[in-house]
């Protein structure tokens, strides 16, 4: 059994939060649900990504 390297790690997780806000908000979309729901993922998204660009590049300097 192979272990993937600790950053590896802290990516698949944060982009498995990221899409699921993402999939949450397309369909509170599609069906029409309140803006503040909508918008909630896609704040959501957007803290995944922000997460995820801040975790490689807290690794390239420190390492985790």
């Amino acid at each position: 059994m192979k272990v993937r390297s600790t950053i590896q790690n802290v990516v698949f997780w944060i982009s498995l939060g990221a899409i699921a806000w993402l999939i949450v908000g397309t369909i509170a979309f599609v069906i029409g649900a309140e803006d503040k729901i909508v918008w909630t993922c896609i704040c959501g998204a957007s803290l995944g990504v922000i997460g995820i660009k801040y975790s490689v590049r807290r690794n390239q300097r420190t390492g985790i």
